[in-house]
């Protein structure tokens, strides 16, 4: 009942007052005439942005540092092949849980809309699967830990990417576009400086995590309800047709598959590149040990650098109306900086690496999403189309450390050939996103 009435009393004014809202009063995003963000979508922004954060401080603390401290304490003589084999199963996971989170969204009926109420639960598993994670001591434990931690939050993130085509008007999705950019690569590098602190206690780095995502994520949901979807028409169930959706036909859908295909390559080429990060500091770089102090020097520069792009970036493109080339240039800017640890691989060129691969990745995640979204194939299933295209987010977590660990070997142990690889592979994602005829 409480939940209902906070629902009821953040409703704002009547859609004959605020054109982008259903005669109800909800937010909707279907909506394509100018818009002016007043209270009940600058509202949806104020939470958005911290709401997405807590969920990539988690994915950056988890990856990027207490999952490789983990490993190191369990099996420190086989450390890169162990973590390399908990991030693929956990990725893997994550692959098929966003699909699928999109699709059982998308059906959901109840008062309280579509999202809410799979987020919510999810946050709460997945609060309890951080705490099992902690306690486990065992490679195979933690694999088994990690696959449930990436399910369950998959199934928060999901559903929450799906409230901008929902709810947010086509006119100011860049700006939007830059709030998401900014909770993921903020929360992502915030995530590895919070890592650091916790290393020295795992366990307790998981639980705090798993407070934060379900406490955030109840706060969005009651501050920003959705529409009713107990009136909504439900299509039939087909298991065939939900696993059609992993595949992205180039002929009937062109524009939708060469945006999933430039999201993917860059994705593989930037997390080919991180996904070592420690490993990278404590014996390419020479820093041994002291590789857990540079952590977060490093993650501020990137974070400094990051900003600068992706606060201007979308509102940018939201008034020239376009995307296409600022994701163009990120790609080239991200793959470049990617080389400087090859020519130099000491501590200096690592943190001009950072600066010049934080101003291109900030430009990607700031109009990325933006122009994501409006190439999805259904206007009746945008859940379910964007657990797909965030499969090309999700599975170069899967497909990284096992490339990188091969390129790795392959050329003698060399991070310097996964510092060129990655490079390529971000280049190549440019090619793929000059195609796209629908934005442009």
């Amino acid at each position: 009942m409480r939940i209902s009435l906070l629902a009821t009393s953040t409703k704002s004014a009547p859609a004959g007052d605020v054109p982008y809202l259903t005669p109800d009063g909800y937010l909707d995003g279907s909506y394509e005439g100018s818009v002016k963000i007043r209270k009940p979508l600058g509202r949806l922004l104020a939470w958005y942005v911290p709401t997405n954060i807590t969920v990539f401080l988690l994915w950056g603390a988890t990856t990027g540092i207490l999952l490789a401290t983990q490993v190191s304490a369990i099996d420190p003589a086989n450390k890169q092949a162990s973590l390399a084999v908990v991030t693929s199963f956990g990725a893997f996971a994550a692959m098929i849980a966003q699909p699928l989170a999109g699709v059982i969204s998308d059906r959901t009926r109840s008062r309280f809309g579509r999202r809410a109420p799979i987020m919510v639960f999810a946050a709460l598993i997945g609060g309890l699967a951080l705490v099992s994670l902690g306690a486990a001591n065992t490679i195979v434990t933690m694999a088994l830990c990690w696959v449930a931690v990436q399910i369950s939050y998959n199934f928060v993130q999901g559903p929450l990417s799906a409230v901008m085509p929902d709810r947010v008007p086509k006119a100011v999705r860049g700006l939007f576009s830059s709030g998401m950019g900014l909770a993921t690569m903020g929360g992502m590098i915030a995530g590895q400086i919070y890592g650091t602190r916790f290393a020295g206690n795992v366990s307790a780095g998981y639980i705090v995590l798993g407070v934060l995502v379900f406490v955030l994520t109840v706060l969005f949901v009651l501050f920003n309800p959705d529409r009713p979807s107990t009136d909504v028409r439900r299509e039939p169930f087909s298991i065939v047709a939900f696993l059609k959706t992993f595949w992205v036909s180039p002929t009937k859908h062109p524009d939708f598959f060469f945006a999933f295909a430039g999201r993917f390559l860059l994705g593989l080429g930037f997390t080919i590149m991180s996904v070592y990060q420690l490993y990278i500091l404590q014996d390419y770089i020479g820093l041994g040990d002291g590789a857990l102090e540079v952590v977060p020097l490093i993650a501020l520069v990137q974070l400094a650098s990051l900003l600068v792009t992706v606060t201007v970036s979308g509102p940018i493109s939201d008034r020239i109306g376009r995307r296409k080339i600022f994701v163009l240039i990120a790609s080239v800017v991200l793959g470049a900086s990617l080389i400087i640890p090859v020519i130099s691989p000491t501590l200096t060129a690592v943190i001009v690496m950072a600066v010049i691969g934080g101003l291109g990745y900030g430009c990607f995640q700031a109009v990325d999403t933006a122009l994501i979204s409006e190439v999805l194939p259904s206007k009746e299933g945008y859940g379910k189309d964007l657990g797909v295209i965030n499969i090309a987010a999700t599975l170069p977590q899967a497909l990284a450390p096992a490339l990188a660990g091969a390129v790795y070997l392959g050329f003698g142990e060399s991070y310097a050939a996964v510092y060129i690889v990655a490079a390529v592979i971000a280049v190549a994602s440019a090619f793929f996103v000059i195609p796209i005829k629908g934005v442009r």
